[in-house]
């Protein structure tokens, strides 16, 4: 990784923080895998501030959605209603017109990502607690909503899986009726490598660029779905159980929901997530994938 940047961008950067600060360092942060982040130090009137610079290289994504710069802007202003801590926003360049790429500034939060942790139920619980808290803002006025990223008319039964028939069985289920569910403010990639920890607490959710307003199961989907994959379907199952413990009666468990986030990721062949191992994860397989995904499904099927 390059911890370098053209002037003109450090120049963008100096002049959207303080014309008259300096730049102190530049360096290009670990896990992301569809955009350039950068840690910016600046030495703003004898005091040294963090910054992130998020840079968004991925053609296919800008083509699919080009307002992703001010997209996560806007999230970035409603995550500020929240009772936790998130980015703020300090400026955007959506077409890249003075960055090269479309470019998102914002403060840096304090904190570790943690994925390999010494106490499991009190990481659990933090994931949990901290996404509870984020559903609780309803009613507001949001531009963005939640689609599928994957084309659910078009599914086939993947040919890697020892189980076509529950793979079958899952493209049937969320084909069918979807429930009709409130909408909230949901992360929309709400998962372990997007919460920061410090002393023990989470310290702050990141990467905000595809929230949107949604059901919050399919929030609770996504990061189960990475748990089961990460770890195994029982932990999973506990970070599910300790959500509707902090979410109570506001929240209505519908495995629709977890199928749905399930074949979201149906691209090809499960690969490990090359994120993970930035954070310390190592001895995972793209055959434990495949296994673990299988189990996965097996497990939300019998929930029905």
């Amino acid at each position: 990784m390059e911890d370098h940047l053209p002037k003109f961008v450090l120049g963008w950067v100096l002049k959207s923080v303080n014309p008259q600060a300096s730049v102190v360092s530049v360096q290009r942060l670990p896990g992301s895998t569809s955009s350039r982040i950068y840690c910016i130090s600046l030495c703003n009137e004898r005091n040294i501030e963090k910054y992130v610079l998020r840079q968004i290289d991925d053609h296919e994504w800008l083509h699919e959605e080009p307002d992703l710069a001010y997209h996560e802007a806007e999230s970035l202003r409603l995550a500020l209603q929240l009772d936790i801590k998130t980015p703020e926003i300090i400026a955007w360049d959506e077409t890249g017109s003075s960055c090269g790429v479309p470019s998102v500034l914002m403060t840096k939060l304090d904190g570790d990502v943690e994925l390999t942790p010494k106490c499991m139920d009190n990481w659990l619980n933090g994931l949990a607690e901290t996404l509870s808290t984020i559903h609780m803002l309803e009613g507001v006025d949001f531009p963005w909503d939640y689609y599928t990223y994957n084309d659910i008319s078009s599914l086939d039964i993947p040919t890697w899986s020892d189980y076509p028939d529950a793979w079958g069985e899952a493209i049937r289920i969320v084909r069918g009726f979807r429930p009709e569910e409130k909408l909230c403010f949901i992360h929309r990639d709400y998962h372990p490598a997007n919460v920061l920890w410090s002393q023990n607490k989470v310290g702050g959710v990141v990467d905000w660029v595809n929230a949107c307003l949604g059901p919050a199961g399919v929030d609770v989907g996504h990061c189960r779905l990475n748990l089961a994959q990460l770890f195994d379907v029982a932990t999973a199952d506990q970070f599910l159980t300790a959500y509707q413990h902090y979410a109570g009666s506001a929240f209505r468990y519908d495995s629709y929901w977890d199928l749905v986030s399930l074949i979201d990721i149906l691209f090809g062949p499960p690969t490990v997530y090359p994120g993970w191992a930035a954070f310390g994860v190592t001895g995972l397989t793209d055959e434990m994938m495949k296994e673990r995904l299988d189990a996965y499904l097996l497990s939300i099927l019998r929930k029905i």
